[in-house]
């Protein structure tokens, strides 16, 4: 399924749950999915169904911003690397992510 697709059955579907739980609540949730995606990949769970359910959340944020994830990711990675605008991607390889994130679990 093409993304712009997916992102309009997520939005016709979910969007009238989405604006009432307001753009927080739905950031939650989808943390909480990304959470559940990590325990799958532990052995906790179905990879591909916590996998599609962190796309769905991630599309549900962006249908409360009002933004085209497909115009994003082709804007972003449409040539490639977009550091490098290489394919495959020429940059030093990193192990780690500049970043350190820190997911808080309040209810288990």
């Amino acid at each position: 399924m093409e993304i712009t697709r997916f992102q309009k059955l997520i939005r016709d579907t979910y969007i009238h749950h989405d604006s009432r739980r307001g753009l927080d609540n739905t950031v939650e949730w989808f943390l909480s999915e990304v959470y559940e995606f990590i325990k799958a990949l532990n052995g906790e769970g179905d990879i591909e169904e916590e996998a599609a359910d962190v796309a769905a959340w991630l599309v549900s944020i962006m249908n409360l911003l009002n933004i085209d994830l497909d115009n994003a990711v082709r804007k972003r990675y449409g040539e490639g690397c977009p550091k490098c605008i290489s394919i495959p991607c020429r940059c030093d390889y990193r192990e780690t992510p500049d970043k350190k994130v820190r997911i808080e679990i309040r209810n288990q």
